[in-house]
């Protein structure tokens, strides 16, 4: 798993990544990256998109899509992997929305080859966002969610949502009644 996809240009100025691309039709360290597949006939390496697609989706979206190409190209769309530096930019939110509208212009796909990225719930986005992650790290997504349907913050949200959201000034203002903690063991 390559953090940032080895994006060279992290930290720096994505008209040079674009100018780059645009020149020779590679970026430095992700291209060489996504060539290490047929080049030297592995299949175990997957590129990393985290911080590195929201820095280049909102500096230089072009770049974001020359990248988000480069590396399905040369890894296949089941080893590229989502993944989240959120802390440096807040919530993920807008980074997820931002994957699920973003399309590799006509002009690149032509050019360069790229497929389509496709709809936000098809299977390149999915593949992305999650499967290829689940499969790497040996989780069952449905089995993980029935799981999780039965943990603590699942069953305080239950009694949330069956006691209402409205507080009660019964005693003293916001604290209601006792819980039973015994469904929380």
């Amino acid at each position: 798993m390559i953090y940032h996809s080895a994006y060279r240009h992290v930290g720096g100025d994505p008209a040079e990544a674009l100018a780059e691309f645009e020149r020779t039709g590679r970026i430095a360290w992700t291209s060489d990256l996504a060539d290490i597949p047929e080049q030297y006939g592995v299949s175990n390496v997957y590129g990393d998109v985290g911080q590195v697609f929201a820095t280049t989706l909102i500096a230089q979206p072009r770049v974001c899509a020359a990248l988000m190409g480069t590396l399905i190209k040369g890894l296949g769309a089941d080893h590229v992997c989502w993944g989240t530096d959120a802390l440096w930019t807040g919530s993920p939110q807008w980074q997820i929305e931002g994957l699920r509208r973003l399309e590799i212009p006509e002009d690149m796909r032509k050019k360069f080859g790229y497929a389509a990225l496709g709809a936000a719930d098809g299977p390149i986005k999915t593949a992305i966002f999650g499967s290829n992650n689940a499969r790497l790290y040996g989780i069952q997504p449905i089995k993980a969610a029935m799981e999780l349907s039965h943990d603590r913050f699942a069953l305080l949200k239950a009694d949330y949502e069956r006691n209402g959201p409205e507080r009660s000034n019964r005693r003293y203002g916001y604290v209601r009644g006792p819980i039973d903690y015994d469904v929380f063991a």
